[in-house]
């Protein structure tokens, strides 16, 4: 394992030291204006008004001069050690962190050439030797490229189980074995994901890139995404089992925009969205189910402006809107279903502007709380096609 460094020198990108001459100017003229202000303040406090003069002075006195020459000296030497010391210790740190850099990259390389292997075997053990290469990083930069990394081995071309061909066994067992691969990537991530951030092998601060990868199931279930930039952009869940239910979004950017949720299940059951942005903008809801069920928006923002549902389900049933915002303007419902049955409205900006009604089934009966901006019509214009609204709600309209 990589030794382990202060969390200092972990954060530090290289040793800069000032030249020793300048750090002991620097050092003795400190330590006299401190030694000054301290004689000052004691002059202070005693109310003296002047010095007594001594046109002689005895034994005693000489010896006091002679003691206080010999301290000063020797403050002096103990400043100059210190100094000395210090900079030893920073030599010594910034060695240390060059050797665990140097271990850290033979084993990084060893690592990915795993990943690039025939077999699913030793590729499984390359993903665990880079996952706890993260772990032992010796800078947080370097823990960052291993997760590029295993991301980007998330993003290499992949063929989803519906395209494959029917009688071909070969190709079969080549898709099971590149998919626990890559579900063992996503699961390990997870795990990372759910320590607590304070915990030296949590994941929370960084950065994941699944741009355009295409996702046949995995678990994110009770992953904490905050304080980094977490990219779906035009990602595809296409199959099996997405799950998100329980994870928190707080703080950061979860991009899913121009995503495709195309078959299977993605669940963000229970999910809790308290800061930051979750942005499924432009998304495409075209089959399969999508599930919001008892999401909870408590602050930051959920986007889902110019998304379209054409297929499939998506759920927010019993979901809870209580304060930051949703945002479905421009959105298009052409086909499948909406459902927002007892969804709760109790605070925060709901929009519906500019929202087009063509042949889906958008369902806020026994929904609650304040009308969602732009989503009832104007006095005397007709419900859109498919629209179901609670009476109460279709009494604001009147």
């Amino acid at each position: 394992m990589s030794p382990r460094l202060p969390r200092r020198q972990v954060e530090r990108r290289g040793l800069r030291l000032w030249p020793v001459g300048t750090v002991l100017i620097l050092a003795f003229t400190t330590a006299a204006l401190a030694a000054a202000a301290v004689f000052y303040a004691g002059w202070s406090l005693l109310d003296a008004h002047g010095l007594k003069s001594e046109p002689r002075i005895d034994s005693k006195t000489l010896f006091d001069l002679v003691k206080l020459a010999f301290g000063v000296v020797a403050g002096a030497g103990a400043l100059v050690a210190l100094v000395v010391a210090y900079r030893r210790q920073r030599v010594d740190e910034d060695g240390a962190l060059r050797d665990a850099t140097r271990l850290h990259t033979e084993r990084f390389t060893t690592a990915v050439s795993q990943l690039g292997d025939e077999s699913a075997a030793v590729r499984l053990g390359g993903v665990h030797a880079l996952a706890g290469l993260a772990d032992d990083a010796p800078t947080l930069a370097l823990r960052q490229t291993c997760i590029d990394v295993l991301c980007a081995y998330l993003r290499l071309p992949y063929t989803a189980e519906a395209d494959l061909p029917a009688s071909d066994a070969e190709a079969r067992h080549t898709y099971l074995a590149l998919r626990e691969v890559r579900h063992t990537v996503i699961r390990l991530i997870r795990d990372h994901l759910r320590l607590p951030h304070q915990h030296h092998h949590s994941w929370q601060d960084h950065d994941f890139d699944f741009t355009n990868v295409t996702f046949d199931g995995g678990d994110f279930t009770l992953a904490t995404f905050s304080r980094s930039v977490v990219d779906f952009s035009g990602a595809t869940f296409s199959g099996n089992v997405v799950d998100f239910s329980g994870a928190t979004f707080s703080g950061n950017v979860v991009d899913f925009s121009g995503a495709t949720f195309s078959g299977g299940t993605v669940n963000f059951l229970a999910a809790t969205v308290c800061g930051g942005t979750v942005d499924f903008s432009g998304a495409t809801f075209s089959g399969g189910t999508v599930n919001f069920y008892r999401t909870t928006v408590s602050a930051g923002a959920v986007r889902f402006s110019g998304a379209t549902v054409s297929g499939g389900t998506v759920k927010f049933s019993e979901a809870r809107f209580s304060d930051g915002t949703v945002d479905f303007s421009g959105a298009t419902f052409s086909d499948g279903t909406v459902d927002f049955r007892m969804a709760r409205f109790s605070d925060g900006t709901v929009r519906f502007s500019e929202v087009t009604f063509s042949g889906a089934t958008v369902d806020f009966s026994m929904a609650s709380g304040a009308v969602p901006l732009g989503l009832v019509p104007v006095a005397g214009a007709p419900l859109p096609t498919g629209l179901i609204l609670t009476m109460a709600w279709q009494m604001t309209g009147s």
